[in-house]
């Protein structure tokens, strides 16, 4: 390029093929500013404790495709774990947030250009939730998954019921919330079993996160946290879930 050119702008409209692109706004710093400061680490470091978790037993040096990961909260723990990673996005304003040395590619999410089975381990947060064709991408990431399948969705059985009474209040602390889907566990299992894979759930919060935004104090979220842990509030109303799915078919 001539270096007196301006550079051609980063597009930020996906091929007109591409049907599910919400990762487009989970990718921007509008969204990650939800995450930003003491409250919103901690918030991350809960998610990635449990990614952590739902790794476990993976042998390192394996490829990992994070589909829709441009938010950047999850590519660097398949780093640390040793996977080669690539990240997928529906636009390429989807990288802006990822190191620069971050593999790339511009995909649809429905259809991944990727063979059977292709990928040790198949990771996807921030998108099912949002996803219209949800069904369709959970049979996709299982296609392309040798070994594992790891999402995270909002799940019905939690405080969440009352995402829609709370909406308002939550798009006030928040500005920038949008509706999104909630799942019972038994559907979304029922649809990794379709695909041959069996699953462990591994719930995050008992607290919705907008509590815990609203208040500002990692100390104080850690308590209340701490308090449902035992009593089994988290594991049977936690949310969101971060959803291991092992492959057991051998076709």
């Amino acid at each position: 390029m001539d270096p007196t050119e301006a550079p051609d702008p980063i597009s930020t409209t996906p091929p007109a093929n591409f049907p599910e692109t919400a990762d487009i706004e989970t990718a921007n710093d509008d969204y990650a500013k939800r995450f930003a400061g003491p409250a919103g680490q901690w918030l991350l470091d809960v998610q990635s404790r449990e990614l952590r978790a739902a790794l476990d037993g993976l042998p390192a040096g394996g490829k990992a495709l994070d589909v829709g990961g441009g938010h950047g909260q999850t590519e660097s723990v398949l780093r640390e774990r040793g996977f080669e990673v690539l990240v997928t996005g529906s636009a390429e304003s989807c990288r802006e947030r990822l190191p620069p040395d971050t593999p790339f590619e511009i995909a649809n999410h429905l259809e991944l250009p990727h063979g059977d089975r292709s990928m040790d381990v198949v990771i996807s947060f921030r998108l099912l939730p949002h996803c219209e064709q949800w069904k369709v991408l959970i049979k996709e990431l299982c296609r392309v998954a040798d070994k594992r399948v790891i999402i995270d969705y909002p799940a019905k059985q939690s405080v969440n019921f009352l995402a829609d009474a709370l909406f308002g209040l939550k798009k006030g602390i928040e500005k920038n919330t949008r509706t999104f889907t909630l799942f019972s566990h038994r559907e979304v299992r029922e649809a990794f079993e379709a695909e041959g894979f069996e699953v462990q759930r591994h719930p995050q919060f008992f607290w919705p996160m907008v509590l815990h935004r609203m208040l500002k104090r990692p100390g104080v979220s850690k308590f209340l946290e701490a308090l449902a842990k035992p009593v089994g509030l988290t594991r049977f109303f936690g949310s969101p879930v971060v959803l291991e799915a092992r492959r057991v078919s051998k076709a």
